[in-house]
C-alpha cells in the first residue's frame, strides 16, 4: 500500500529498509545471498545420488550382481535375458502398487480431481502386462489402463468431434475440462492409445489415435510445416465456448443440413452426444459417452458429427499459441513415427518427417546449436534445453528405424553428442536443464521427476539407451545409465516419481533385442514394424546408416541380443519365431498386429 496501515509497511517502508541494508549492512546480505544460493543447489540442482554407472555404489551394477547370483546356471534366451528377467518386478513391481493404490475403479484415472491424464502411466502399465502371462493378475493389472483411456475417450475431456484431449478435467468423471489443449498433451495420450490398442486389438482406441492426428493436422500444424503449442480454453470471452452446446443449438445447427437430422433422429443424436436443457457447464452441455459405449455410432450420427464439426467451425475460435517449440514437436513426430510403423499409415509418416525436416531446417544454428522456439514473426530464438536435445534424439531415431534413411541416424548421434557435451553432469551423472554455454544462474537444476511430461533425465536415458543399442557407442549406454544411477533411491522409494526412467532402467537391466535388415524388404521390415517391441531396435534400409549393418547380407534378417546374433532370417515366418519365441503354429497374431493391406493404408 502507499501508507503503512496495521501489519503491513508501505512500499516506500520496504525500499527505505532495503537502501539501509545495503548501506549498512552489505557483507551481512551477501552472506546470506551466498547460503541460500548453496542451499538452492543442495537441493535441486545435484541431487539425489553420486553414482557413477562403473562404481561399486552404482544401482544398476547392484542390480545386475544380485540377479546374476540368483540365475540358474546356464540359463540362456534368444529374445531376453532370463536372469534380468527377474529383476523386472523389483522395479516395476512397486511403481505398480503405487499406481493401483491411487487408482479410481469407477471412472479410471489416478488421484482426484482435478484429474490429468497422466499417459506415462498409463504406458508403464502397459509394459508391465506385456511381461506378465495370460491369467488373472494380467486381466487385474490391465484393466487400469483400460478403465482409464475408456473413461478418458468417452468424458467430455475427449473433444468428441474434432478429436484430441483438453488440458484435465475439472471432475472425477472426466467431464467437465479445462478446455486448454496443449500438444505434448496429444503426443503422450496418443502414444497411450497407440500402445493400448496394440496391446488389446481394440478398434475403439485406434479411432482416439486417428482422431489426435486429425485434430493437429487440421488446427495445430503450421504452413510452415511446424506444429503450433496449444489453443487457449476460452472463445468470445468465455471457457469453453467453442466446445459446449446446447439442444436448440444443436438442433439449428443439425437443421441446416438439408433436413439430414429430423425429428427422432435429431432427437437420438441430442441423446448420443449427452445434450441436455440444464447442461454441464453453465447451462450448456459437454459432449459426452457413457463408458463402454461406442464412441462412434452408425452413418446417420457420423453425417451429423461432420455437420457439427463444421457448424462448430464457424464460432468464434479459441487463441493459438503459434509458437513452435523444439521439444513438443520432436516429441509428437516421435510418436507419430511410432504410430506411422504401427498401422502403415503413409500420411502419418510423411507428417513425422515433415516435422522432423522443419526442425532440423529452422531450429538449429551454423553452427550446430539447437535452438527452443521458433515463432513465424520472429524466427528462432532461445537456446535449447536439455529437454529439447533429449526429445531430438528420440525423434530422430524414431524417424531413422521408421524410413531406415541414414540422414535420422546421423542427426541422432548428432544431436546426442550435443546432449552430452553441453548438458552432462561430470561429476554427478544426469544432465543439467540449462547448456555449459547458456547464461550463468544462481545453480544449473536438472529436471530430475516426471510432470505434466516426463523430465528431461528421463527422457535422456532412454533416447541415449536406445541410440548406444543402435550404434554400439558405449559413451551413450553409460550417460543412459549415470542419470538411471543418480536416481536408485528414487526409482526403489518413490518409483512413481519418476516412472519414465524406471522403464529405462529396467530396458537397460534385461538389454535390447537388436533388430538388423539392411536393404529394403519392407516384408521383413513391416513384420518388425507393425509390433510394439519396447524392448528391441531396428536399423535397417541404407547401409551408411547403424554401424550393426556392417558385415550384413542384404535382404536377410539378423535378431541379436548383446550383439550375438542368431542365424539370418530370409522369411517373415522365421523372423517372428526368433524375435517372439513363436513359430508358425502356435503363434495366433491378432488381426491389429498383422500388416494392413493396401486398402488399409
Amino acid at each position: 500500500p502507499p501508507r503503512d496501515r496495521a501489519g503491513t509497511p508501505s512500499f516506500r517502508t520496504i525500499l527505505s529498509a532495503l537502501t539501509d541494508i545495503w548501506t549498512d549492512r552489505r557483507q551481512e546480505v551477501e552472506e546470506q545471498a551466498s547460503e541460500l544460493a548453496r542451499a538452492i543447489a543442495t537441493g535441486s540442482g545435484s541431487g539425489p545420488g553420486t553414482a557413477s554407472p562403473n562404481s561399486e555404489r552404482s544401482f544398476l551394477t547392484a542390480l545386475e550382481r544380485t540377479a546374476e547370483t540368483a540365475a540358474p546356471a546356464g540359463a540362456v534366451s534368444t529374445t531376453m535375458n532370463e536372469a534380468a528377467a527377474a529383476r523386472c518386478p523389483r522395479l516395476l513391481v512397486g511403481a505398480v502398487e503405487d499406481i493401483a493404490r491411487r487408482f479410481d475403479p469407477d471412472w479410471g484415472g489416478f488421484g482426484r480431481a482435478p484429474k490429468f491424464p497422466q499417459p506415462t502411466l498409463i504406458d508403464l502399465v502397459l509394459r508391465y502386462v506385456e511381461q506378465l502371462p495370460v491369467g488373472p493378475e494380467r486381466t487385474t493389472v490391465l484393466h487400469m489402463a483400460t478403465r482409464t483411456l475408456d473413461g478418458m475417450a468417452a468424458g467430455g475431456i475427449h473433444d468428441h468431434l474434432g478429436g484430441g484431449f483438453a488440458r484435465y478435467s475439472t471432475d472425477d468423471r472426466w467431464l467437465v475440462p479445462h478446455f486448454e489443449k496443449m500438444l505434448y498433451d496429444q503426443a503422450g495420450l496418443l502414444q497411450a492409445y497407440l500402445h493400448a490398442w496394440q496391446v488389446t486389438g481394440s478398434r475403439a482406441y485406434l479411432l482416439v489415435v486417428e482422431g489426435i492426428a486429425a485434430y493437429v493436422e487440421r488446427d495445430l500444424t503450421q504452413a510452415s510445416g511446424g506444429v503450433a503449442s496449444a489453443e487457449d480454453a476460452d472463445s468470445e470471452g468465455v471457457e469453453g465456448r467453442f466446445y459446449v452446446w446446447t439442444p436448440g443449438e444443436m438442433a439449428e445447427a443439425l437443421g441446416r443440413s438439408d433436413g439430414e437430422a429430423t425429428g427422432s433422429a435429431l432427437s437420438e443424436i441430442i441423446d448420443f452426444y449427452g445434450v441436455t436443457e440444464h447442461g454441464d457447464l453453465d447451462g450448456r452441455s459437454v459432449i459426452h459417452r457413457p463408458i463402454g459405449a461406442p464412441l462412434t455410432g452408425d452413418e446417420g450420427v457420423q453425417r451429423a458429427r461432420r455437420v457439427l464439426l463444421g457448424a462448430r467451425a464457424r464460432r468464434g475460435r479459441p487463441g493459438l499459441d503459434n509458437k513452435v517449440l523444439t521439444e513438443w514437436n520432436a516429441m509428437y513426430a516421435a510418436v507419430l513415427a511410432e504410430a506411422a510403423q504401427a498401422t502403415g499409415r503413409a500420411s502419418w509418416r510423411a507428417r513425422a518427417v515433415a516435422i522432423g525436416e522443419f526442425l532440423s531446417g529452422h531450429l538449429v544454428t551454423d553452427q550446430g546449436r539447437w535452438l527452443r522456439v521458433w515463432q513465424p514473426e520472429g524466427g528462432a530464438r532461445v537456446l535449447a534445453y536439455a529437454g529439447d536435445y533429449a526429445w531430438l534424439t528420440d525423434c530422430f531415431t524414431h524417424l531413422y528405424e521408421l524410413t531406415g534413411d541414414s540422414i535420422w541416424f546421423d542427426r541422432a548421434t548428432s544431436v546426442a553428442d550435443g546432449l552430452i557435451a553441453h548438458f552432462a553432469d561430470e561429476e554427478r551423472g544426469g544432465f543439467f536443464t540449462t547448456g555449459s554455454d547458456a547464461e550463468s544462474l544462481i545453480v544449473r537444476t536438472k529436471d530430475l521427476f516426471d510432470g505434466a511430461t516426463p523430465s528431461a533425465n528421463a527422457v535422456a536415458a532412454r533416447s541415449l539407451a536406445r541410440l548406444g543399442a543402435l550404434s554400439g557407442v558405449q559413451r551413450y549406454e553409460d550417460a543412459a545409465r549415470s542419470v538411471v544411477d543418480q536416481m536408485g533411491d528414487v526409482l526403489t522409494g518413490r518409483p512413481a516419481a519418476a516412472t519414465h526412467l524406471l522403464i529405462t532402467a529396467e530396458l537397460l537391466l534385461n538389454g535390447f533385442t537388436e533388430v538388423v535388415i539392411p536393404g529394403t524388404r519392407m516384408d521383413l521390415v513391416n513384420a518388425v514394424h507393425r509390433r510394439w517391441l519396447p524392448a528391441s531396435v531396428l536399423a535397417w534400409g541404407d547401409a551408411s546408416g547403424s554401424p550393426l549393418m556392417n558385415g550384413r547380407e542384404e535382404d536377410r534378417a539378423y535378431v541379436c541380443f548383446g550383439r550375438a546374433c542368431q542365424l539370418p532370417a530370409d522369411d517373415v515366418d522365421t523372423l517372428l519365431t526368433q524375435l517372439v519365441g513363436k513359430g508358425p503354429s502356435d503363434r495366433t497374431d491378432p488381426p491389429h498386429r498383422r500388416q494392413p493391406d493396401v486398402a488399409e493404408r
